[in-house]
């Protein structure tokens, strides 16, 4: 049955079960979606996970492609799934339209964005007619009563915030007043920082909605360092250091990030993370494997 984010939360919370999620992108081939729905979906799917997220692709490039994914993940396999939405590329109007086909096609969680400049290079421009900041879109999508709303939370700040991390917090408590219900963070690898991060908007920002913890399982050492170098996330000196003696070993490197991201999880578990999202790159093998040293799986 498909749900919202937010109940799944509140029931998990009153079980006291912490909650599991995975993340996806549109593939750009034929191929790369075949392997998606035929392989990587139902292994996944066989650990039950209580949601997925399907993200929008830059500029809002997949845009099509998204809402086809979402539907056929929620049709073929009754999985609840959070559709990403970006404020790149669109007028107030055009954001209407694409929330309701998204209703239409039985969509009832999105996880809203401003998104990267075309390219991902370049100044921020805002679409004439559209939204400057995430905070509208949301705020936009609260007047559509029947979509609960996520956002996006980070650790160590915004790259793009000059104030600093704890203005760039300030921001997504904003956010979450305008009717953000639960945050997913961007990914990080050093727990403090998330702690740090929740904490503050906890203590001091009055913020009661769940702040689910977003984690990558490495697979490669350059993919590792082109991610984190493209949206500010630290590498912490023993981590990378390992990184560097495994070098261009891949199945090491993916053996050690099923470890450190197993370990990652025991300690947020335990220190009060409600849950963890999985950014799994369309791969099932990492999450699976960490699943099953969590005894999830």
């Amino acid at each position: 049955m498909i749900r919202s984010v937010p109940e799944i939360h509140r029931d998990n919370a009153r079980r006291g079960r912490p909650s599991f999620s995975i993340e996806f992108f549109p593939p750009k081939t034929e191929e790369g979606e075949s392997v998606l729905f035929s392989k990587t979906l139902p292994a996944l799917v066989a650990a039950n996970p209580d949601y997925c997220s399907v993200t929008y692709g830059a500029g809002g490039s997949t845009r099509d492609k998204t809402l086809g994914i979402v539907e056929r993940i929620q049709g073929d396999f009754d999985l609840t799934t959070v559709m990403h939405l970006t404020c790149v590329n669109a007028t107030r109007d055009e954001l209407s339209e694409v929330i309701q086909e998204a209703r239409r096609r039985g969509v009832k969680n999105i996880l809203a964005l401003r998104g990267d400049p075309p390219g991902g290079a370049g100044d921020w421009v805002k679409t004439e007619g559209g939204f400057q900041y995430s905070s509208e879109l949301v705020a936009f999508l609260k007047t559509f009563a029947d979509i609960s709303i996520a956002t996006a939370g980070f650790p160590e700040g915004h790259i793009a915030q000059v104030a600093g991390r704890e203005a760039d917090w300030e921001h997504l408590a904003h956010k979450i007043q305008q009717g953000a219900q639960f945050v997913v963070t961007q990914l990080f690898f050093d727990n403090s920082d998330y702690f740090r991060f929740r904490d503050y908007l906890v203590n001091k920002m009055g913020v009661t909605v769940p702040i689910i913890p977003g984690l990558l399982p490495v697979i490669s050492r350059n993919q590792t360092k082109r991610f984190t170098a493209m949206c500010g996330a630290r590498l912490p000196t023993p981590f990378l250091d390992q990184l560097e003696a495994l070098g261009d070993d891949d199945a090491a490197v993916t053996a050690f990030g099923i470890e450190y991201c197993t370990q990652q999880i025991e300690e947020l578990v335990r220190e009060g993370a409600p849950g963890v999202h999985f950014y799994t790159l369309n791969k099932a093998h990492s999450t699976l494997q960490i699943l099953k040293n969590l005894g999830r799986a």
